[in-house]
């Protein structure tokens, strides 16, 4: 008989709200205070022997992920308009869960799954190029890991990040972008429609947990006040940097996709755009612990939709 893993109590954290719901309308999503999400990540690293780089790797990748969503509209051109959503005249139990059309194929070189048809360099009526502004901390260098993997995506990801970290694994990511020929920008413009004109997207991994709102110093100050202007989407990572984590923002960016890490945080019952749930790495035992209630990720996704 296996043994039963004997689980701690809870004494010292307040019971779990639950606030999210999927897409597929499953069991709602508890969402957790700065408390409760920091005692996770100190349970992951000690505990469970994960390593910071394994995590940032882990939630790095989620984050590209998410951003490639071509469905939501934040795909570069020349994979949307590829996709269509797969439909029929009755309901089916497959109905919910997002299939895509295959379309008709125009070169048959091995039946109808030859990819020559749609060179990208075909494709594109506009450059899919994607603002990463990374932050001093770990959110900074989950943005780093993001726009590394954006770039296998076939997306062209320029990051800003002004103020490098001597960490040694900041600089081991840092080299990894560099490595791959993304360009890194030695300013921000002030003037928005600069950046309106040259991005279709801006990726919000300035400020985490660790930052406190009421204290943002620059060179984040400004750039804050240059997003919250910008005309076009931004994605923020965790938490939209300038909100608290334990209450719906005000003062910081308002983005239009949120990608929630492990689990969603108390701040994120005030977000109203997309959000993404990256937390599927998760060992079971510390979702139970910690009533983290995650859903049902479909097939093999490492992020859903809530």
């Amino acid at each position: 008989m296996k043994k039963k893993r004997h689980v701690r109590p809870l004494e010292m954290f307040q019971a779990p709200e639950l606030l999210f719901k999927n897409t597929q309308g499953c069991p709602l999503v508890a969402a957790h205070s700065k408390v409760e999400a920091d005692a996770i990540e100190s349970e992951l690293l000690k505990e469970y022997r994960f390593g910071p780089q394994q995590l940032i790797e882990i939630w790095g990748h989620a984050c590209a992920i998410a951003i490639t969503k071509a469905l939501h509209g934040f795909a570069p051109a020349h994979i949307s308009e590829l996709l269509s959503p797969y439909t029929t005249e009755r309901s089916l139990r497959s109905s919910h869960q997002n299939l895509l059309a295959i379309p008709r194929a125009k070169l048959k070189t091995k039946g109808e799954c030859a990819f020559s048809a749609y060179p990208l360099s075909s494709m594109g009526k506009k450059q899919p190029t994607v603002l990463v502004v990374c932050g001093p901390d770990q959110n900074g260098c989950i943005g780093l890991v993001c726009a590394r993997h954006l770039r296998m995506f076939e997306y062209e990801p320029t990051i800003y990040y002004p103020k490098r970290s001597s960490n040694g694994l900041h600089q081991d990511f840092t080299v990894q972008c560099e490595k791959m020929d993304i360009p890194f920008l030695s300013y921000l413009p002030t003037e928005v429609q600069l950046i309106n004109d040259a991005y279709n997207l801006v990726i919000d991994a300035i400020l985490g947990l660790e930052a406190d709102p009421a204290n943002v110093k620059e060179p984040y100050a400004g750039i804050l006040v240059t997003l919250k202007q910008v005309k076009i989407p931004i994605a923020s990572v965790d938490v939209p940097s300038g909100w608290d984590v334990d209450e719906a923002g005000k003062e910081g960016i308002n983005p239009d996709l949120l990608i929630s890490l492990t689990a969603p945080k108390k701040c994120a019952s005030g977000f109203s755009g997309k959000h993404f749930l990256a937390g599927r790495f998760l060992p079971y035992d510390i979702q139970k612990k910690y009533d983290l209630n995650l859903p049902e990720y479909p097939g093999t996704d490492c992020l859903i939709e809530l």
